[in-house]
């Protein structure tokens, strides 16, 4: 049996519990169905079982991040017949400890993220790790709180920065709720006869040419990362590319993309953690070094370059 998990994120005093206590008072969206609600953090306010539209909804509390596993879940699932789950989580704990305590059949049906935006800037400072583990995979973030001094461009920046489908909604005291609708132009030109990579725009590049790599088929791009050579590449490839921060220090990984070229024009003009500026056109198929299909660049040409400003490239 398939149970739709909906899960609601954010930090403390964000709206989460105020959001789904109406949600739940609701007959359009409550009409009977068995409903687990389950809290893993204490707020300020305080769900009104009473006021929910159907009495079918149990509230169940977990404290502590230890007491959230399959076997607690299921036991809930057993004990009340549940027929979907309404989930408020700790938005000090990781998402990786929530989905590997989801049961077999618990499915993720909505994921919401809520933040006062007010404060939210603060947040994503202080404990960027964890803004970025709630925001990657959300599908809408909601600023609550909202008011003429909100800065939207900046918290735009700062979602679309981790998660370019999330939608975006700022709602304000009076209960008005406004979509954002900026729109985001990419800071490259796919269309250019040479798509030029700025330096400060090589991580936004990177995920989009793997995330949306039909679009860049038969393109010729330039951009300057480091190389990395090794005899256990296939002969006549290397790889080009930079590293890449999405959150903080410990989550820095090179980001680079297989590029072929002579194998005598590897051997003689390249080094490892060599920084070049490589012009290559690109193709879409499947290489060993992937293990799948992906972009790979057929060298046009190689030259010397200097490190940018900021080796590592981040994404705001």
């Amino acid at each position: 049996m398939e149970i739709p998990v909906y899960l609601f994120t954010g930090f403390l005093e964000a709206g989460k519990t105020r959001f789904i206590q109406e949600t739940l008072s609701d007959a359009r969206f409550n009409e009977g169905e068995r409903t687990l609600l389950l809290v893993c953090e204490q707020g300020e306010e305080e769900y009104d079982p009473a006021a929910f539209a159907d009495a079918s909804v149990h509230l169940k509390t977990i404290e502590r991040i230890e007491d959230l596993t399959a076997q607690k879940l299921l036991g809930y699932q057993k004990q009340y017949h549940i027929q979907r789950v309404v989930l408020e989580y700790n938005g000090m704990w990781p998402m990786e400890r929530l989905f590997s305590a989801l049961p077999q059949g618990w499915v993720l049906y909505q994921d919401f993220f809520f933040a006062d935006a007010a404060t939210f800037l603060q947040y994503n400072v202080n404990l960027r790790s964890l803004v970025v583990d709630k925001l990657q995979s959300c599908e809408l973030a909601v600023f609550n709180r909202a008011d003429a001094s909100t800065d939207k461009a900046l918290l735009h920046k700062i979602v679309r920065g981790l998660n370019r489908r999330c939608a975006i909604a700022y709602e304000y005291p009076d209960g008005k709720v406004e979509y954002d609708e900026i729109e985001d132009p990419l800071p490259f030109d796919i269309n250019a006869p040479v798509i030029e990579v700025e330096d400060d725009d090589f991580a936004l590049w990177y995920r989009d040419i793997t995330e949306e790599m039909d679009q860049y088929v038969g393109k010729v791009v330039r951009f300057t990362g480091t190389v990395a050579v090794s005899g256990r590449l296939p002969t006549g490839c290397f790889l080009a590319g930079r590293h890449v921060m999405t959150c903080c220090a410990e989550d820095i990984s090179y980001a680079a993309l297989c590029c072929e070229w002579d194998p005598e024009m590897i051997r003689s003009n390249l080094k490892k953690r060599d920084w070049v500026t490589v012009t290559a056109r690109i193709a879409v198929k499947y290489h060993r070094i992937y293990g799948k299909k992906g972009p790979v660049l057929t060298v046009v040409t190689v030259q010397p370059a200097a490190a940018p400003a900021k080796e590592v490239a981040t994404f705001y």
